[in-house]
């Protein structure tokens, strides 16, 4: 293993050293957790849960805990936990819907201590409170939230969210009775532990669900979230109304967030899927990572600060049987290989640039500025990197074409005119080509009426080599030497596109597209021949690919709604070939996308027919509506109007105190509202709740 330099933390009483470092680990690692002086690491999945003392140098293996001959589903941790008050006590969450905590100082080799088993699905999520040594919370897929107190054989306490499953659960760092849970549906709860009856407060956090969260660990009313929509959000419960303060972009469903200790701005962030790498933000420029560590060779499942007042040491596990010390001074900076240039235009022909101070160094060779000048040339002083990160405004500049030929018409279009299933594939290819000559995108027509003959008539073209593997990524078959297909497809589009000159200028890929990577100067637009290797890649070329083999041209390479329409269409023909992960990949981008643009039947449909189980289950999810009544708070029950409580009817109109027999709508903040014409006139004139509850409504 490469030398690294060593760095010292010195912390109150102890003194942190060490440096980038890994172990190989028996199997793939779900979770880890750290002790309270640094010194040890647990690793916990569904076939591995030992012990690492960390070393200067490396990590050593201190305690196996999977003991026994017959090994229980108690030994497949979803999650596990290291108590900060004792560093004999652990908890983890079991895929089998337990809750079972361990102790290190029990004499036996078998180190379990307690075993609850009131869960009835996997528990996602154990955490212990930061300052009651036996109190211990639980998250599970059944959508409840328990309480243990560790001296009693059972739970103290049960919330029930209303909801979907439970992903995560975290105690407040600074108010000793709060703590909060995010959800499958998107919603963020916070809790007061006196009162399991009903959340505090709730609020919709993400499109999709929620799958971790984790308070600041200095300001007490930052919560960051992060959930498969690619979003770090970062809210302000502190005031009134939740309010959203920070948002970081990423590039894949966000898995885990912690906030870097010392540093109020930076957390660090790892994926679900796609993404291997560990991102450290700083939420002030959200735009590109402060740092990142790119050791792990598959997804990273677990990260966690070496200590909670040390920002430079990072522990990671992953899928990959890996356990990483990453010092954070050995981080590349994504920062550095930006390009350190740019250029926008202004409303009024204006030009401004950015760039080295070494562009505009006078020069008695290069000749000076002609033009007039109407703004300053700024200048920013070079870094000095003993300094910390200090906040820049950034801008984004969005370039238009002229006549909208970059507009996402075409994806819209294409969406909405697709049929997918219930006709022959024949007929199903060759109505989504028509569709698609129709809309200038002739590739993928080319597409289309490839897959037509190819799986419709195999025996038509007998160069065709139909066994070809289909890549590691999972795509279409390849097809190379095809003389006679290419000819006659040549000809139908030069034929096509001689019409469309008379009719417009044909759409070039954008490469700002977020569909597809392209390079525009690639799209043929006169009457030559498109070569064979173009369109079905070279026969000595990579197989690898998604659609074409060629990596530079491939103008589809990237197309989400192609890759998701020809895996309905072609069914169990190519669906076995390729992993289920990619799969959920492809089909959940593609939804997001049809969401972004409100296509919500296609979306629907595309759910339907999906074989994917995690996607398959999707719209037939947060079907059912919990409501509250208006006048006690209590959660309804579903046989009526009447609440069991307070025997108060929950539709009467707080405008016009009648009952609402037809559409009813409410307050998600106070419960109350009544007809809609009633409450959208009465907010024109005033942001109050008609009901007098005090509360600021607003419609929307």
């Amino acid at each position: 293993m490469e030398k690294m330099a060593r760095v010292t933390t010195v912390l109150s009483g102890s003194t942190i050293t060490g440096r980038t470092m890994f172990c190989h680990l028996d199997a793939p690692a779900n979770a880890i957790s750290v002790c309270r002086d640094a010194a040890q690491v647990v690793v916990a999945g569904r076939n591995i849960f030992k012990i690492y003392s960390i070393e200067e140098e490396q990590f050593v293996e201190r305690a196996n805990l999977r003991v026994g001959r017959k090994l229980s589903l108690n030994f497949s941790c979803a999650d596990v936990v290291w108590h900060q008050m004792d560093d004999n006590l652990l908890a983890t969450a079991a895929t089998n819907g337990a809750v079972v905590t361990w102790n290190l100082g029990k004499p036996s080799r078998n180190k379990q201590d307690q075993l609850f088993t009131e869960h009835k699905r996997t528990v996602n999520k154990v955490c212990f409170h930061p300052n009651e040594i036996h109190m211990l919370l639980s998250g599970s897929q059944d959508g409840y939230m328990k309480c243990f107190d560790l001296r009693k054989r059972e739970s103290v306490s049960t919330f029930s969210g209303q909801s979907e499953s439970v992903r995560d659960v975290q105690f407040s760092i600074k108010d000793y009775f709060t703590f909060a849970a995010s959800f499958e549906n998107g919603n963020v709860q916070l809790w007061d532990i006196r009162r399991p009856d009903r959340y505090e407060r709730m609020f919709t956090a993400h499109n999709g669900p929620v799958f971790c969260c984790d308070w600041h660990p200095d300001d007490r009313g930052w919560l960051a979230t992060g959930g498969r929509d690619k979003m770090v959000k970062v809210w302000d419960i502190s005031t009134t109304r939740t309010k959203e303060i920070y948002c970081v972009q990423t590039i894949a469903s966000v898995a885990r967030v912690k906030w870097r200790p010392e540093m109020k701005y930076h957390l660090a962030t790892c994926s679900m899927m796609v993404d291997h790498n560990i991102y450290v933000w700083d939420i002030r420029r959200p735009y590109i990572p402060f740092g990142m560590f790119e050791e792990h060779k598959d997804v990273t499942t677990g990260i966690v600060w070496r200590h909670i007042h040390d920002p430079y040491y990072l522990l990671s596990g992953s899928k990959d049987s890996t356990l990483y010390q990453h010092m954070f001074k050995d981080a590349s900076r994504p920062v550095d290989r930006a390009n350190p240039e740019g250029l926008c235009y202004g409303l009024f022909g204006d030009l401004a640039f950015a760039g080295k101070d070494s562009m505009f160094t006078s020069d008695s060779n290069r000749k000076t500025y002609g033009g007039e000048r109407r703004y300053p040339i700024f200048f920013f002083k070079k870094p000095d990197l003993s300094e910390q990160f200090a906040n820049v405004s950034s801008a984004l500049n969005v370039f238009e074409m002229e006549g909208g030929s970059n507009t996402m018409d075409w994806f819209v279009n294409m969406a909405q005119q697709y049929i997918l299933t219930g006709r022959s594939l024949a007929e199903l290819c060759d109505h989504n080509a028509k569709i698609a000559k129709e809309l200038f995108r002739y590739q993928v027509a080319q597409t289309w009426t490839m897959l037509r003959i190819v799986y419709s008539n195999p025996g038509a073209i007998s160069s065709v080599n139909l066994n070809q593997s289909l890549g590691k990524s999972g795509g279409l078959p390849l097809m190379n030497s095809l003389k006679e297909l290419s000819v006659a497809l040549n000809n139908e589009t030069r034929l096509e596109r001689s019409k469309a000159e008379n009719r417009q200028e044909i759409n070039h890929l954008d490469s700002s597209n977020p569909l597809i990577t392209a390079n525009e100067e690639n799209e043929e637009t006169e009457g030559s021949d498109v070569p064979t290797d173009y369109l079905f890649g070279d026969v000595e070329g990579d197989e690898d690919d998604l659609y074409m083999v060629d990596h530079e041209n491939a103008p589809e390479q990237g197309d989400v709604q192609m890759a998701v329409s020809v895996l309905i269409v072609l069914g169990d023909r190519i669906r076995k070939e390729i992993d289920e992960q990619t799969q959920e990949h492809w089909y959940t981008s593609y939804i997001d996308l049809l969401q972004r643009f409100k296509l919500w039947n296609v979306s629907n449909e595309v759910i339907k027919l999906s074989t994917c189980s995690s996607i398959n289950c999707l719209n037939q999810a947060s079907t059912s509506l919990h409501i509250n009544c208006s006048n006690c708070k209590r959660p309804m029950s579903s046989k009526g109007w009447i609440c069991d409580r307070c025997r108060q009817c929950a539709s009467m109109c707080a405008v016009c105190h009648q009952v609402v027999k037809g559409l009813f709508v409410w307050c998600q903040g106070c419960s109350h509202g009544g007809h809609l014409q009633h409450i959208m006139n009465w907010l024109r004139t005033s942001s109050h709740c008609p009901a007098g509850c005090g509360h600021l409504c607003e419609y929307t």
